[in-house]
């Protein structure tokens, strides 16, 4: 569903040595998988999703979403991906209701289509206290419920989680966690990106870790903590960015 092959991205001003965000990273996901990418702050993780999602350009290699190209074939690809961070923002002076529609209405839903998958998530996301409530009225998981329901109005089925949980009280981020599990279950293909590793452990198939713009390790955490003779993952992590 997702094919990344040597993807790189280079920034170069003309006076410098040209800095490398991304440096041939390449992997695969799978339908009804969480594949995460764990790195610390700069590590490239941000880079790489943007260029999944399409709003950058790779200097080399090139990526696929459900066989289309990133480069060639942007509208294709933005049909089929959901992109959630920890920036997804809400409209002060739109209900909740009317965020959702407008997303809906972006993506080209007919009216009927968006009513009944709007009606379903706001069912599923239990969003009735936000449906006439304008966003700046809402609380932090008002928001966060908001920003969930505009990622899958158009039910795609890759999504792409950039930080989500950042600057989340406890309670809220769990429930984005569960959530995030419930779109496994139903076949999502999900990217997930996060410094934490707690949430790693919970959710994710598969990890690879980043830093300085390449993948250092890549696996499930059982074939990480063997191949590395490690079974922290805090203390694995730590390893392998500082050696």
């Amino acid at each position: 569903m997702i094919e990344v092959e040597a993807l790189s991205k280079i920034y170069s001003d003309g006076t410098e040595t040209p800095f490398r965000a991304v440096d041939a990273v390449s992997f695969s996901v799978r339908p009804g998988e969480i594949f995460g990418l764990l790195g610390p702050n700069g590590a490239g993780k941000t880079t790489t999703l943007r260029i999944l999602s399409t709003v950058l350009r790779p200097s080399e290699g090139f990526a696929r979403i459900a066989g289309f190209d990133t480069v060639t074939q942007p509208e294709e690809v933005r049909r089929r991906i959901g992109f959630m961070s920890a920036n997804t923002s809400v409209y002060d002076r739109m209900t909740g209701g009317e965020m959702v529609e407008h997303f809906g209405r972006l993506y080209g839903l007919d009216e009927e289509t968006l009513n009944q998958r709007k009606e379903l998530l706001f069912e599923r996301l239990k969003m009735d206290e936000v449906r006439n409530r304008f966003g700046e009225k809402m609380s932090t998981g008002m928001k966060q419920k908001v920003s969930i329901a505009r990622t899958l109005i158009h039910d795609p089925p890759v999504l792409i989680f950039d930080e989500p949980t950042v600057g989340l009280d406890v309670l809220v981020a769990r429930s984005l966690l569960q959530t995030i599990q419930e779109l496994r279950e139903q076949g999502k293909c999900i990217i997930f990106s996060t410094h934490i590793m707690r949430e790693v452990e919970k959710l994710c198939d598969r990890v690879a870790i980043m830093h300085r713009g390449r993948i250092l390790t890549e696996g499930t955490l059982e074939e990480l903590r063997e191949k590395h003779h490690h079974g922290d993952l805090e203390e694995l992590f730590f390893n392998l960015i500082q050696g």
